[in-house]
């Protein structure tokens, strides 16, 4: 039994990689032992690029330097690594050229993205990459593992929300309609059948990459969208200074070079010494801005294994969102629904329901919410409902130095604590950070489980982003990509239910 204020140190937690190896960092792992073996590890990336010409040249050259050994920024600084190389680190090969090239003019990019009316310039300018990626769908027999978009810099700066273009360069709006003229025709008729085509594209969400990628869910297409930018940071030089501070060459090769070789199907790591049987969900809520009423919301359900694969799951659309408690909460049926989907689809890659269902939320479910996921699945399944806030109350000092560990963590009772996943890492010989680190503060609202266990899984699960390639991050992956989650599922009005798609898809 725990007893109150007791503070207690959480070993780090070890991820697997070839030949069933074993290390806490992730980069250490891959240059030591490779990426995990399986049926589905690729051997040569099969890449579908779209760009411009510049940013398709962009492209190859990056290929051609992650190809080859790339030197650590510091050498003194123990998280800064060397990047040795694509195929020496992952065994496979990255071809410079690859299995599908389409080129988009960059006049008619710039053309489309500076278009004034905000809702028109970012559809169409993503109309431009969707339409000649479904064009090679249908018309070609290439496969693709991973669809490169590469963008000028003016669609991310022009491509985001409340962006707004400079008066000289605003392009007309080919079509006329704003906002305000489309909001009426939802509840008024127009003789005019285009009118209402062309209302419907203001109920996209105004996010170039959000809903590029909704808009392909269907297709089952996975996409990595990179700006030029990245791939060419000395292109973009003003003054003798980069336009954008990014991160170093080989940092940048770690990160992307990770997430291309996951996306193409390939398990970078996993944690290791998990127990078996054990499903960890993270809930997902995103406000429909397109809706008149404040307190719609699309719920959605984010569910890893303890191999670090993920599905998502798109809820229903409803009235979740509360203007009184601001908070998200699904009535029985619902929670109930939710759960019967994420068990289901437990059961057909395992062939029999969890043994553990543990549910991460950033506010605490209610009754309602609690009696619907337990009705969701079977009586071996012990549920368990988590709160993981980050909500900064306290610090914790340390006399001399160097800051709190990473894995100190102090337990309040037997059903809340508070665990640093930020702090000083031994592995590093550092803090990679510049603020006192916070802990998260954790609490079992529902369920029965040893709050000590709970903190070791959620230590873990700090360390299967593999969107990046560092030694962990602050949050857990049952929350870190929530709220992007959320809005690429609200970035169209899709009326159609999405079925459960892995992960990839989304990050």
């Amino acid at each position: 039994m725990n007893s109150p204020n007791r503070l207690i140190y959480i070993p780090e937690p070890q991820l697997c990689f070839g030949f069933e190896q074993q290390l806490d960092f992730s980069k250490d792992g891959l240059m030591l032992f490779g990426p995990l073996d399986g049926p589905d590890r690729p051997r040569s990336l099969r890449i579908g690029l779209v760009g411009s010409p510049k940013g398709i040249e962009r492209y190859k050259k990056w290929v051609k330097s992650i190809n080859h050994y790339i030197p650590s920024a510091n050498v003194d600084a123990t998280h800064h690594t060397p990047f040795p190389g694509f195929e020496a680190i992952f065994g496979a090969k990255w071809p410079v050229e690859p299995v599908c090239t389409i080129k988009i003019t960059e006049k008619k990019i710039l053309e489309n993205i500076r278009i004034k009316d905000r809702y028109q310039a970012i559809y169409n300018t993503v109309s431009l990459y969707e339409n000649e990626i479904r064009r090679h769908l249908r018309e070609e027999e290439s496969s693709v593992d991973i669809w490169f978009v590469v963008v000028p810099e003016e669609v991310y700066k022009y491509g985001r929300p409340k962006s707004s273009v400079p008066t000289s360069i605003a392009q007309p709006s080919p079509i006329l309609m704003n906002e305000k003229q489309a909001r009426i025709l939802e509840t008024q008729f127009s003789l005019f059948e285009e009118d209402h085509q062309h209302a419907e594209i203001y109920k996209y969400e105004l996010n170039f990459h959000n809903q590029l990628k909704a808009r392909l869910l269907d297709t089952k297409e996975v996409v990595q969208v990179v700006r030029e930018t990245t791939l060419a940071p000395d292109d973009f030089v003003i003054n003798n200074r980069q336009i954008r501070q990014i991160q170093d060459p080989a940092s940048v090769a770690w990160n992307l070079c990770t997430t291309a070789y996951f996306k193409s199907s390939g398990r970078p790591w996993r944690l290791a010494n998990v127990r078996e049987g054990v499903c960890y969900v993270g809930l997902v809520f995103k406000k429909d801005m397109t809706s008149k009423d404040p307190g719609n919301a699309c719920c959605g359900a984010q569910m890893f294994l303890d191999s670090g694969d993920g599905l998502v799951f798109k809820g229903a659309m409803g009235p979740w969102y509360s203007e009184t408690s601001k908070e998200f909460h699904l009535p029985f049926k619902d929670a109930k629904q939710l759960a019967e989907m994420i068990v289901n689809a437990y059961e057909r890659s395992h062939g029999e329901p969890p043994k553990e269902l543990f549910i991460h939320g950033k506010t605490k479910i209610n009754q309602d919410e609690w009696e619907g996921f337990q009705a969701g699945v079977s009586n071996h399944t012990n549920v368990v409902s988590i709160r993981i806030r980050n909500d900064g109350l306290f610090k914790l000092y340390s006399s001399g130095t160097r800051p709190v560990a990473r894995g100190i963590a102090l337990l309040a009772n037997q059903r809340k604590g508070y665990l640093w996943t930020k702090g000083y890492i031994p592995r590093l010989m550092t803090y990679p950070g510049r603020e006192v680190p916070r802990p998260l503060s954790i609490e079992i609202c529902y369920g029965k489980a040893e709050l000590e266990l709970v903190m070791e899984d959620i230590l873990g699960l700090t360390k299967v982003n593999f969107n990046a390639c560092v030694y962990a991050d602050g949050e857990p992956v049952t929350l870190r990509f929530a709220d992007q989650v959320g809005e690429i599922l609200t970035a169209t009005p899709m009326a159609h239910e999405l079925p459960p798609l892995p992960f990839k898809h989304y990050i």
